[in-house]
């Protein structure tokens, strides 16, 4: 089975090898990375890894803001996904952990009984009170998160998708495919959950345009849940922050994005079932001594671009009010105020 991940980067270097070894574990056999304006070696290493076959590197096409859509619009005439038998689109900071069989993607697909679609609920880990940037396997030093069935005040939650390669395809979007809106019902493609139940008939024909891509989470996890680690640690938080993100161009995330991602009132540590082999798979990359030097190229220039960040007033300010500022969601505190009870405005992290 050949399973393409599909990926768009920015200064990703010190979290690339992690990222590939864990995704070759579940059984992802090709990867497609688009990279723009990266200034840490993350272009540099992908280039070394790509010369090894390793991967398939590309500049970003985009040429205007919408980075991510636009490499999804190419990636659909790319040999390496149009030759897939199952395509993975998500991001660096997120891993498919599998609850099922041997733990891969095949038997994620086999569980599910090899629909056309596979879409699997976030899972969004905290901060976790971890405030220096380790080079250490992201996975192993993240073990909290909200509850999986409620995020802040929603209880349907986004999904990133596995896409078989016969779905009736009008295009790939971040978060789930889309197909042609006159399609016939009876041509509608099997399409399941991370349990590998039907997924709701509105998300299916896209017919809410407020949930075209999340659906509710309760009952959704049972074979495949999605760990999203978007915050890290408060190091990488903040070269995070400096560096926008794939969709918009030096986008600003306030603290209300960071306190939405930093509830840690539930502790998951089943994705620790991979970290032996990760941890071999990982020694097994570094073994050829350029992509070690260049990985730690990366690592080096993370933590300068961090140094140089804390030089200034406007990321000492911010790094002091993500370090006060409350794990209660905003949404779940201001409900407390409303019920006139006593938040504490815990605060999750220390110096």
């Amino acid at each position: 089975m050949r399973i393409t991940a599909v990926t768009c980067v920015k200064n990703e270097g010190p979290f690339l090898l992690e990222w590939i070894a864990f995704n070759q574990l579940i059984g992802v056999t090709d990867f497609l990375f688009y990279s723009n304006d990266c200034t840490d070696g993350t272009a540099e290493l992908l280039d070394a890894l790509a010369s090894r076959g390793l991967v398939t590197h590309l500049p970003n096409p985009a040429v205007g803001r919408n980075y991510q859509m636009e490499a999804l619009k190419d990636a659909a005439h790319q040999p390496v996904v149009q030759e897939a038998d199952w395509i993975w689109v998500a991001d660096v900071d997120e891993f498919l952990n599998i609850h099922t069989g041997d733990h891969t993607i095949p038997a994620l697909i086999e569980a599910c009984r090899d629909p056309k679609a596979i879409s699997i609920s976030f899972q969004f880990f905290a901060n976790d009170g971890v405030s220096a940037f380790v080079d250490a396997p992201v996975i192993a030093q993240f073990q909290r998160s909200h509850n999986p069935d409620i995020w802040c005040d929603e209880t349907a939650i986004e999904v990133k998708s596995l896409v078989r390669n016969d779905f009736p395809l009008k295009y790939y979007g971040a978060h789930r495919p889309f197909f042609k809106k006159n399609l016939e019902p009876r041509k509608y493609p099997r399409w399941c959950d991370g349990s590998g139940r039907d997924v709701p008939h509105k998300f299916l024909v896209a017919a809410n345009p407020r949930r075209i891509r999340k659906f509710p989470a309760k009952g959704s996890r049972d074979l495949a849940t999605l760990n999203h680690y978007a915050l890290r640690s408060l190091d990488s938080y903040l070269v995070k922050n400096d560096r926008g993100d794939v969709n918009r161009e030096n986008r600003a995330f306030d603290d209300s994005y960071w306190r939405q991602r930093n509830d840690p009132a539930y502790e998951d540590l089943s994705i620790a079932r991979y970290l032996p082999d990760l941890n071999r798979a990982l020694d097994a990359l570094k073994s050829d001594p350029e992509i070690a030097g260049l990985h730690e190229t990366c690592v080096k220039l993370h933590r300068e671009k961090r140094d140089q960040l804390l030089a200034q007033p406007a990321y000492q300010d911010m790094r002091a009010q993500l370090l006060a500022a409350s794990t209660l969601p905003p949404q779940e505190e201001a409900l407390l105020e409303d019920l006139g009870l006593e938040t504490g405005l815990a605060t999750g992290l220390t110096e």
